[in-house]
C-alpha cells in the first residue's frame, strides 16, 4: 500500500501539465501512487498523461468521457490504495517536499486530514515573472499546528475553503464515503467534499507552512466562467442534503453553512456575465428570504455589512440590483465619498449652528461688532 495516493483531475490543461506532473512525480516521498482522470480531454493532455505513464508505474490513468469533475474525482478516490489521500489541480504545482512533509506529520498525529497555507500565483507570459501571495488558512495564530476536532468546531469551516492544501486518511474518506457531487457539467464541487471532511472528522491540523501552489491566471478555469450561474447553488442544495441527514451535525453546522453560501453567492454575482445578475440577485434574494423564514441563520456569525446585505436583498431585491450590482464600482465609490463629503458638511454646518448660538459667541460678535459701529458713526460726524 503506498502512504499517498495522489489524484490529478485532468480536462484541457496541456499549457500546465507539464510542471503540475514533474512537481508530482518528484516528489521525496517516493512511496506514492498517482491516479491521472482525463476527463475526455480534447487537446493534447492525454498524450502528455500516456508519456509519463509510460516511464513511471506509480502512474494509474483513466481515460473517460467527459463528464464533469465530481465524477473525475469520484472515480479517482475509488481506486486509491493508498493510506492518506491528495489531490492535485492539473494547472498547479507542489513543492518537491509537499507530501513527505504532510505524510509525516499526519502519521505522527494519527490525523484524519492535516492541511497546510498555500501560495496563489500568477505568471507573466512574457517574462515568466511569478507573483505570489501567501494565504493563510486562517487569520489566528492559536489555530495553527495544534491537533483540532473538526466535526466539534463549526468555526473552522471560516479557514479558506480548498480540498488541495493537504492529505486525507482514507480509511476515514471511506467510512464516512466523503465524495463529490457529480452533476454533470458543474463546478466548485469540491465545496461539498470541503465540508464532509470537517463535519466527520474528529482529528485535524492546520500548520502555518506554504507548500501547494494555486494558479490564478489560467482563463479556463472555473472562478473566471461567466456562464455558469447557478452551479454554486446546486453545489448548496446538495451540501444542504448532506448535512440534514444527521440532525446534529447540520444543527452544528447550520450556521456555518450560511455563512459559507453567503460568501460564495456573493462571489457568484462579481464573476458572473452582466446579463445574468439581476435575475440571480432574485435567486440569492428568495433563497436567503427562505432561510430566513425558517429561522437558520445566525447574526452573530455575519458581520455588520455581510447582515445588512441580506436584509436588503431579501427586502429588496431590485434595489440590491440596481444599488449594488449595476452601478459601477467606480460610481459606487464616488457615491460613498459624495455622500461622506455631505454628512461632514452636514455637521460642520450644525457645528456652526450651535458655535453661533452660544453666549460666548454673541458676546465676542458684540465686543467686536460694537467698536466697529461706533467707528465709523464718529467717521461719519466728520
Amino acid at each position: 500500500m503506498a502512504k499517498v495516493s495522489i489524484i490529478i483531475p485532468t480536462y484541457n490543461v496541456e499549457m500546465y501539465l507539464v510542471e503540475c506532473m514533474e512537481s508530482v512525480v518528484n516528489q521525496t516521498l517516493k512511496d506514492i501512487e498517482i491516479i491521472c482522470i482525463n476527463d475526455g480531454s480534447t487537446d493534447g493532455s492525454l498524450e502528455i498523461l500516456k508519456s509519463y505513464a509510460q516511464k513511471d508505474d506509480r502512474i494509474v490513468l483513466v481515460d473517460k468521457e467527459n463528464g464533469g469533475y465530481g465524477i473525475g474525482m469520484n472515480i479517482g478516490l475509488d481506486k486509491a490504495t493508498g493510506e492518506y489521500i491528495g489531490i492535485v489541480e492539473p494547472d498547479d504545482f507542489i513543492p518537491l517536499n509537499m507530501y513527505s512533509d504532510l505524510y509525516e506529520k499526519a502519521v505522527e498525529n494519527d490525523l484524519d486530514f492535516i492541511k497546510a497555507d498555500f501560495y496563489r500565483f500568477k505568471r507573466d507570459s512574457e517574462t515568466e515573472d511569478m507573483e505570489l501571495v501567501y494565504n493563510h488558512l486562517s487569520p489566528n495564530k492559536e489555530d495553527y499546528n495544534i491537533v483540532f476536532n473538526p466535526s466539534e468546531t463549526p468555526k473552522a469551516i471560516r479557514y479558506i475553503m480548498n480540498t488541495w492544501s493537504g492529505i486525507y486518511k482514507r480509511s476515514f474518506i471511506e467510512e464516512f464515503h466523503i465524495r463529490h457531487n457529480e452533476t454533470p457539467g458543474a463546478s466548485f464541487q469540491d465545496n461539498g467534499f470541503w465540508f464532509q471532511t470537517f463535519a466527520y472528522a474528529k482529528r485535524g491540523m492546520i500548520i502555518d507552512k506554504p507548500y501547494y501552489m494555486n494558479r490564478r491566471d489560467n482563463p479556463n478555469s472555473s472562478v473566471h466562467n461567466k456562464e455558469k450561474v447557478y452551479c454554486m447553488n446546486v453545489e448548496y442544495d446538495h451540501i444542504r442534503e448532506l448535512l440534514v441527514r444527521d440532525k446534529e451535525v447540520w444543527e452544528r453546522f447550520r450556521s456555518m453553512y450560511w455563512l459559507k453560501k453567503y460568501n460564495n453567492y456573493m462571489g457568484t454575482i462579481k464573476r458572473i456575465g452582466e446579463e445574468y445578475k439581476r435575475e440571480y440577485v432574485h435567486r440569492f434574494s428568495d433563497e436567503f428570504k427562505r432561510g430566513l423564514e425558517l429561522g437558520e441563520l445566525d447574526e452573530s456569525v455575519f458581520t455588520k455589512i455581510s447582515w445588512s446585505n441580506i436584509q436588503f436583498i431579501t427586502k429588496d431585491p431590485n434595489g440590491f440590483y440596481m444599488k449594488k450590482v449595476a452601478t459601477p464600482v467606480k460610481v459606487r465609490r464616488l457615491t460613498k465619498k459624495v455622500e461622506k463629503l455631505e454628512k461632514q458638511n452636514a455637521k460642520l454646518q450644525n457645528d456652526i449652528k450651535i458655535i453661533k448660538g452660544s453666549r460666548s459667541y454673541r458676546l465676542g460678535w458684540f465686543m467686536l461688532t460694537i467698536p466697529r459701529k461706533i467707528k465709523a458713526l464718529f467717521k461719519g460726524n466728520k
